[in-house]
C-alpha cells in the first residue's frame, strides 16, 4: 500500500475480534514507534503493554472501558521525564512516536484506538499499574484486529486549513 493510501484509509477501530496479536507484531508496532523523530534525538517514550489481566482494571478509569476490554492488547506511551528536555517538544515526538505506530499497526490489518480520555485518571493508572520513578502517561493504544472496518473518513479541505 503506498503511503497516502495508508495515511488515508487509517481510521480509530473501537471494537476488535477476539483474535489474538501475535507478540512479534507488538514488538514490531514498538520498533515503528522507536524511530520517530525527536528533539535532540532524546527518544523521550516508554512503553508498557498489557494482556488481559491488567487491561481489563485499566479499563475501570476511563468512560471508553469498552475499547480496553475488547482489544487484544493495550500499549501505554509514557514520557520519560528524566530523558526530556523541552516538554511542549517531548509531547510532539511521543506523538510523532504514536502516528507511526498507528500506520505501521494499519499497515499489519490490525486496528487501534488512540484514547487520551483515560488521562484524566492518569495519576490512579499509574498507581493501578504500580509505574514509579520519572514516568508520565501520555496515551494508551487499543490494539487488535478489527471487528468492522470505520467508514470513511472526511477532511476539511486543504484550501481552508491553509492560512492567507
Amino acid at each position: 500500500m503506498d503511503i497516502f493510501t495508508l495515511i488515508k484509509t487509517r481510521r480509530s477501530v473501537r471494537k476488535f475480534k477476539k483474535e489474538k496479536v501475535p507478540d512479534t507484531l507488538i514488538e514490531n508496532i514498538l520498533e515503528a514507534g522507536r524511530w520517530a523523530p525527536s528533539g535532540l534525538n532524546n527518544q523521550p517514550w516508554r512503553f508498557m503493554v498489557l494482556g488481559k489481566e491488567k487491561k481489563d482494571a485499566l479499563a475501570e478509569y476511563t468512560k471508553y472501558g469498552y475499547i480496553i476490554k475488547s482489544a487484544n492488547k493495550i500499549i501505554l506511551v509514557f514520557l520519560d521525564k528524566d530523558a526530556s528536555y523541552n516538554y511542549e517538544k517531548d509531547l510532539m515526538a511521543i506523538g510523532a512516536c504514536i502516528q507511526n505506530m498507528l500506520l505501521y499497526i494499519h499497515s499489519e490489518k490490525l486496528g487501534a484506538c488512540w484514547l487520551g480520555e483515560i488521562l484524566n485518571q492518569r495519576e490512579q493508572v499509574q498507581k493501578e499499574l504500580e509505574v514509579k520513578g520519572s514516568f508520565k502517561l501520555e496515551a494508551v493504544l487499543a490494539v487488535g484486529s478489527p471487528l468492522s472496518l470505520p467508514k470513511q473518513g472526511r477532511r476539511k479541505t486543504l484550501k481552508s486549513l491553509i492560512l492567507k
